[in-house]
């Protein structure tokens, strides 16, 4: 297939309109730059960051390697050792691996489905503040003497306050809680982002398969990240406060932890994958000469990979003891879901065999990735056999198997996407001679490396351990390892020369200098801030394929939202099916408030770590506000007109609609709330499973009348918060300003009730794992029917204030949708904590 060449976006085009978008859309300077919001700088900074925690974690490697290099070496002592493996991993899982990919999502989905900006910028930036904040907490351990060194899985008890007294765990458990913020609202963000602001025409079996690859990750993030924080929550609190989730002589298990772990843990080794494999399903087409081949079915493959990760978090657990008939399930769904990837590999495979291929730097690093990440899988197949697990178990094997599958897996096809995107980025092109020499040296050093390793596991060397005696004949394989690591490093520190050196003399790349189809290679290089002079209308996968002259036309304004507004940054909002236009999005511009935000959202942390709960408190309660602010900025009190957008005719603004994108955004984070409240449900149902009693004898029948006199003041007040939505459309706005103070009113006569309760049933929630559980339980539904009340008493004064009127209805769905979730999540919790014992009881 012979594609035809892409010719360059005018340079200039029509200066008064690029003029008018640029002067909407640039970012300020100085310290200006603190307040940016928009996508591309946001992404920058998270794929800089994340580079920047791959080299700590990198030297934390070679220290490792350099200790393991000889017998007996007494270059680190075992606390030193211990530390510098809990770093390494801790580091390369949480602050490297998912925010690399989600950086890389941030800066190049818009771009890909032809839009300016994501949908919620300031979101973005939130979530970038918290995870540089989550960073520094981590890393500020070594002021302190305090660095974890109990694994990056900090597994109990070892990690209980029992056994590790100090504050190493907390400032492992908080600062990773601090950073899980950032992963989350990123997964939100990219999810509404897919689904509702692709351009016109971008129907969903036209979406480039980069962004299923997103729209798949995003989602395991909003379930996956979920059990992990209410791991760490539990544990925090068990340390600060003696609750005792994870004591086995109080009701608890320390396996609550382990499944909590790695409910989260198997998915997330897909979490960094999927994103990476949609990187290399990208970047392979182009290099081959044709379309992807198989588009519908690695669709279907990568859903499926998507749903099977959940189903195999105890193919890290089966060596604890499990059950064997459970430990047959686990086992076929960890070899199940080598279906849906060879799916992948295979569609990769004839894509290259039907092309033409061109092998660039990008596609050796791309081939890389299929030669390790191959080995890998057929490794991963191996230890998900029980009886070979069982030997390997904990073994350098899986230290092997581990860095085949996440370094090839991950960090071939980041370099890959490093060499491929960065003419986009900067205009320039690296050097072809040194590119080159650093994928074979870091080719060659990882398989010199890691390949050992596995046959040091097969010999019995144990992970985590900082020296070996001589006869075991460990040394010379791990002196290779050690050898292999440092010429991976050297590989690196290459990569980084030619990236560096390629902004200063890098010859100057023509547009679409890789002559790809995709949407991205469509804008002026380097890229403005804007993206896109208009938003395309497309009918096909590979746009600039098929029109070659798309470029020019986007940057001409022939296209949608052509005619900028001077005072605002719009987009087009989509169907999320056919991506057929249905609103312009008006965009927040540039603002201090996240970093407020998360700075305030660092304060309540630091409050916990240092035992300042009173400064904790008052963290909380100064990111409410910060948030009040950053939401009370939303909207408008003034009618804003329909806007032309060029070819389909006037469409409404956002603020009109019903479903907003305040709306989507809330649904999509009530089910990462809802995850993190059933794996709270989770919790209170393993332990009665393992527990000898549950309830303990002691337990009193609290009895069903105030919790069900709490349950009707509760439905009174989501009641009340759905009629006032209703007055709102109605306008009637003396009517919903009455009906949001009742709801409020009656959330906080709801709270009164729910604390009687507990108060009268005498429970204690530091005596037993099931007094913990229903105090922790009924504490989570606390939390959430105060910010409900603050909501309602917000949307009283948005209609007080003209924000909230029956021609911008979209805030009051909020609160209403706020306000159901709520009743819902109480009548499980009702369910759970005041039925099933009664049951119990009964039976």
């Amino acid at each position: 297939m012979t594609l035809p060449a892409s010719p360059s976006p005018a340079a200039s085009g029509p200066a008064p309109h690029l003029a008018r978008l640029q002067a909407i859309w640039e970012n300020p300077s100085g310290l200006g730059m603190l307040t940016v919001v928009n996508h591309t700088t946001i992404g920058l900074r998270f794929i800089i960051t994340g580079f920047i925690f791959f080299l700590i974690g990198g030297i934390l490697a070679m220290w490792i390697r350099s200790q393991l290099a000889f017998p007996g070496n007494e270059l680190l002592d075992h606390k030193t050792y211990a530390e510098a493996f809990t770093m390494h991993g801790t580091t390369m899982m949480f602050f490297f691996a998912v925010p690399m990919m989600e950086g890389i999502a941030v800066y190049l989905l818009p771009k890909m489905i032809g839009t300016r900006d994501l949908i919620y910028p300031r979101l973005s930036a939130f979530g970038y503040w918290c995870y540089l904040f989550g960073g520094i907490l981590l890393y500020s351990s070594f002021l302190f003497d305090a660095v974890p060194d109990g694994g990056w899985f900090m597994y109990v008890p070892l990690n209980s306050a029992q056994f590790s007294a100090g504050s190493n765990v907390d400032f492992w458990l908080l600062g990773v809680t601090f950073a899980e913020i950032s992963a989350v609202a990123a997964g939100v963000e990219l999810i509404v982002a897919i689904l509702k602001t692709r351009t016109s025409g971008m129907a969903i079996h036209r979406m480039p398969l980069y962004a299923w690859y997103i729209l798949v990750m995003a989602f395991m993030i909003v379930f996956g990240f979920p059990p992990l924080i209410l791991a760490s929550i539990l544990l925090e609190i068990e340390r600060a406060f003696g609750l005792p989730f994870y004591d086995t002589a109080l009701g608890g298990n320390p396996l609550l932890w382990q499944h909590l772990f790695w409910i989260f843990g198997h998915p997330e080794v897909y979490i960094i994958f999927l994103p990476a494999a949609g990187l290399v399903t990208t970047i392979l087409p182009t290099f081959a000469r044709r379309p992807m081949v198989g588009y519908n079915w690695v669709v279907m493959a990568v859903i499926a990979t998507g749903f099977i990760s959940f189903g195999l978090w105890v193919h890290h657990m089966f060596a604890v003891g499990i059950p064997l008939l459970s430990l047959a399930f686990f086992s076929a769904a960890s070899m199940a879901v080598a279906i849906p990837t060879a799916i992948q590999v295979f569609a990769w495979i004839a894509t290259l065999w039907s092309g033409k291929p061109v092998i660039s730097t990008p596609m050796l690093y791309i081939l890389g990735f299929l030669f390790i990440f191959v080995l890998g899988g057929l490794t991963g197949v191996m230890v998900a056999l029980v009886p070979f697990d069982w030997q390997v178990h904990d073994t350098h094997f899986v230290v092997a198997h581990l860095h085949y599958v996440l370094f090839g897996g991950m960090v071939f096809p980041m370099f890959a996407a490093f060499y491929y995107w960065l003419p986009l980025l900067s205009g320039r092109e690296p050097s072809l001679r040194l590119s080159r020499v650093a994928f074979w040296t870091i080719f060659i050093g990882f398989n010199i490396t890691f390949l050992p390793m596995h046959l040091t596991g097969l010999l019995g060397m144990p992970r985590r351990v900082y020296t070996y005696l001589p006869e075991l004949g460990w040394g010379p394989l791990n002196l290779i390892s050690t050898v292999g690591g440092f010429i991976s490093a050297i590989g690196v520190a290459i990569l980084m020369i030619d990236v560096i050196t390629h902004f200063i003399a890098g010859k100057r790349a023509r547009p679409n200098v890789w002559n790809a189809g995709t949407l991205e290679w469509a804008t002026p290089t380097p890229v403005p801030a804007y993206n896109f002079a208009s938003q395309a209308h497309v009918d096909d996968r590979e746009p600039l394929w098929k029109n070659p002259a798309l470029a020019q036309e986007i940057q001409e304004g022939r296209h949608l939202l052509g005619h900028a507004d001077p005072s605002r940054r719009e987009i087009l909002m989509t169907s999320i099916t056919h991506a057929k236009p249905q609103a312009v999005a008006i965009l927040p511009g540039n603002t201090i408030v996240p970093l407020i935000a998360a700075g305030l959202t660092s304060v309540f942390f630091i409050g916990f770590l240092a035992k300042l709960y009173w400064l904790a408190a008052i963290g909380a309660a100064a990111t409410l506000g910060a948030l009040l602010v950053w939401a009370w900025q939303n909207g408008s009190r003034q009618e804003l007109g329909d806007v032309d957008e060029g070819r389909h005719g006037l469409l409404p603004v956002h603020y009109r609609l019903s479903l907003t994108p305040g709306w989507w955004g809330t649904l999509f984070a009530l089910l990462a709330d809802g995850t993190l409240f059933i794996s709270l449900i989770f919790a209170y149902f393993f332990l009665w499973t393992v527990s000898a009693q549950w309830p303990p004898a002691a337990y009193r029948e609290i009895g069903l009348g105030l919790p069900s006199a709490a349950f009707a003041v509760l439905l009174l007040a989501g009641l009340a918060a759905c009629l006032a939505e209703a007055s709102v459309r109605e306008a009637r706005s003396g009517r919903a300003q009455v009906l949001y103070a009742t709801a409020a009113i009656s959330g906080v006569l709801f709270v009164v009730l729910q604390v009687w309760t507990l108060q009268g049933s005498g429970l204690s929630a530091k005596a037993h794992a099931y007094g913990a559980l229903v105090h922790t339980i009924s504490g989570f539904q606390f939390v959430h029917v105060v910010i409900a009340v603050v909501m309602a008493l917000f949307a009283l004064l948005r209609v007080r204030h003209g924000y909230l009127h029956p021609t911008r209805p979209g805030e009051g769905k909020v609160v209403s949708l706020f306000w159901k979730y709520t009743m819902l999540q109480w009548l499980l919790g009702f369910a759970t904590i005041h039925v099933f014992p009664l049951v119990v009881g009964a039976g």
